[in-house]
Order: C-alpha cells, then structure tokens, then sequence
C-alpha cells in the first residue's frame, strides 16, 4: 500500500527512536526527506545523516544526538504541520516562530527547503513542513 505521508512517516520514525533511545533510525530515502535531514544536522538535532544502499533501495540512516546521557534529548518535539488534507503556508511577513525563536521551523519555498530565519533572510515565504524544538 502507498505511503499518503511520507514526511509525517520520517518525522514520526525520528521521534519513536528518540523517545526509544536508539542511535540510529532508517528512513526510505527521497530528496525531499534528505533535505529536511540536512537541515536537522545543521541546526544540531542530530549528530550524522548516511545514504545507505540495500539493494535496490536506498535509505536515510539518521544518527540521534543525545545529551550527557541518553536521557537528555536534544529533540524534545517535532512536528508536522502542512499534510497532505491541508496544506499550510506562510508568506515571508507570516512566517511562523516556535518557541520564540528557540526551535526550528521547516519552510518548503521555491529556492528549496529552508528554515524559519534563512526564509527571512532569502526574503521568501512557503509551505510550513514541520516544527522542530
């Protein structure tokens, strides 16, 4: 059966192994899930993203980042807010702020899949993908 949610599908995988307390999550691999994962590294939610070949199918192996001990989590929340019912988007002077500008948002805009402050700075709005904090 096809997946109707692929993102909501990778974000909810990232946050099963957090609470789980794995190191590792696979992901199937697309661009647009590799560039949401790129945007976590950046940001410093997690430690490492591999592409990974098991056959015929490539994967997104996301390494978790984990305070002093693994009961300190750096993603204490993340979650998705466009989906495929209703989509959400946001022009550049509505773009959204999570928790003050402590957390991420996740912007898809026509210049790629940006954050919440490198929106602003390209002076471009969007699709709202997903909140991280």
């Amino acid at each position: 059966m096809a997946m109707s949610d692929p993102i909501a599908d990778m974000l909810t995988r990232i946050r099963n192994a957090n609470t789980a307390k794995h190191d590792t999550v696979d992901i199937p691999a697309s661009k647009m899930k590799e560039a949401i994962a790129n945007i976590l590294l950046k940001e410093g939610y997690i430690k490492a993203v591999d592409i990974v070949e098991d056959g015929n199918f490539k994967n997104i192996r996301i390494t978790l980042k984990y305070g002093k001990d693994k009961n300190e989590k750096i993603i204490t929340g993340i979650k998705r807010i466009s989906k495929p019912g209703l989509r959400i988007y946001a022009d550049v002077e509505n773009l959204p702020r999570v928790l003050n500008g402590l957390g991420v948002a996740i912007i898809s805009t026509n210049k790629g899949v940006l954050t919440d402050k490198e929106a602003r700075k390209e002076n471009v709005g969007g699709e709202v993908l997903a909140f991280v904090w």
